[in-house]
């Protein structure tokens, strides 16, 4: 319902900030990093993930020697064949998680892809629900005075500014996700590294793991839109027989408790995952 009226202009517009957030989100998770922003950041990421491999067969060398000297009392021990066949193996394992170490992480991020295609097919939603202000709510603005409407401007101008922040903190945490793998997969050659040494191999299993946890949140945020969508279809109710500032406020009040609830669940997102996993 179109209104000319400033409040209800106010508020719509906050409204609609908060729409177009949560289908970019819906859009971006969705995405890969090649796909994200054109591609023209991964190219970059993948030069630098490129540059690093060679430091980090320097490091395998290093992390290798320091496992040998850990692992063997002296070298007498290296001499025995079961030993020298489990160095030997572990040596390759981790130059090979070095050179194909990409080759893990995309696939890793393809299966998680795949879960969150999963979820938004099983959800049945092709994308998430708008918000948009009851007519219920439009007439009794519209119908109110001068000097009634004073304290609306008051409710209308917090909701909106409360509306606005929360879009933006929560696009933000998804694009903060996208940095990250963009993180990992740059600096991903040095943890590697250490699968060398038994000493280090921590390290990478540690690299491992935060990763495919990074991946996970994009799940934990599809499952938080799709559950706010399903509030979105029922909206707070209206009370018609109050005053226009109650009915503004109470409507408000509930609409951003809703979108703190998804917006705590999509910056918790990565906590949620790593206490699913035991990270």
């Amino acid at each position: 319902m179109e209104s000319s009226n400033w409040v209800v202009q106010n508020l719509q517009k906050a409204l609609e900030t908060w729409n177009d957030k949560l289908s970019e989100i819906w859009l971006l998770i969705t995405q890969s990093p090649e796909e994200f922003k054109g591609g023209s950041i991964w190219n970059v990421i993948i030069n630098i993930h490129g540059a690093l491999q060679a430091i980090g067969y320097s490091l395998l060398v290093l992390f290798f020697v320091i496992g040998i000297m850990k692992t063997c009392g002296n070298f007498a021990e290296l001499k025995r064949p079961e030993i020298a066949f489990k160095m030997f193996i572990r040596f390759i394992l981790a130059k090979a998680s070095i050179t194909y170490g990409l080759e893990i992480m995309m696939g890793l991020f393809q299966i998680v892809q795949g879960i969150v295609a999963k979820i938004m097919a099983t959800s049945g939603l092709a994308s998430t629900s708008s918000m948009v202000l009851p007519d219920e709510i439009i007439q009794s603005i519209e119908d109110c005075g001068f000097w009634e409407s004073v304290p609306l401007w008051a409710v209308t101008l917090i909701g909106s500014l409360f509306i606005t922040v929360l879009s933006f903190v929560m696009i933000m945490t998804v694009y903060g996700r996208f940095f990250k793998i963009y993180l990992y997969t740059a600096i991903a050659p040095v943890p590697l590294a250490g699968f060398a040494g038994e000493p280090t191999s921590q390290m990478g299993k540690s690299f491992i793991k935060s990763y495919g946890a990074v991946c996970l949140e994009g799940a934990i945020i599809v499952l938080g839109c799709i559950i706010f969508s399903l509030f979105a279809d029922s909206p707070p109710v209206v009370d018609t027989a109050a005053e226009a500032v109650n009915q503004v406020w109470s409507y408000v009040g509930e609409l951003i408790f809703n979108m703190l609830v998804l917006v705590g669940t999509v910056k918790a997102s990565d906590r949620v995952v790593k206490e699913m996993m035991g990270l």
